[in-house]
């Protein structure tokens, strides 16, 4: 039996409900598989409160990573990328997933060496400070590639 502010030894669960009756408390099993069961005499609904307390802020201090996705197209010029790249950058810095994709237009899906080598372009701009997850990989009329930051 654990009280807040003193150990007190094994005693029968009538005695202990009778201790946490007198001083307007609750006894909670908090280790019911040990031998004898541990008990703590606490106001139950103050626990219940501190905890809900402590996982909220445990839940705030976990970031959440995000996937963040640029699009491109064949037909996107180097500046182009260049600006696209700057802001991937940023995501990247910021410790979110970047998913790329190239869509092909038309007749473009013939052209897919065209599509890999802009996705490579790409990842040679953020090569310092990206790793590439998942290599160019076509999807219908879509190429999708995926940089995660660099630890």
């Amino acid at each position: 039996m654990i009280d807040g502010e003193e150990k007190l030894g094994p005693m029968s669960v009538e005695e202990a409900l009778a201790l946490a009756e007198k001083r307007e408390l609750d006894l909670v099993e908090v280790a019911p598989m040990e031998k004898p069961p541990v008990c703590k005499i606490m106001d139950y609904g103050t626990h219940l409160y501190k905890q809900k307390k402590k996982d909220k802020l445990n839940k705030k201090k976990v970031k959440k990573t995000e996937t963040k996705t640029v699009r491109l197209s064949i037909r996107t010029d180097k500046h182009d990328l260049e600006v696209k790249a700057k802001q991937s950058r940023k995501f990247l810095e910021e410790k979110h997933l970047i998913k790329v994709v190239l869509i092909f237009k038309g007749r473009e899906i013939t052209h897919k060496d065209l599509g890999i080598e802009k996705m490579n372009y790409f990842y040679e701009s953020l090569k310092d400070i990206a790793m590439m997850d998942q290599a160019p990989k076509p999807q219908g009329f879509q190429m999708i590639m995926i940089l995660k930051p660099n630890k």
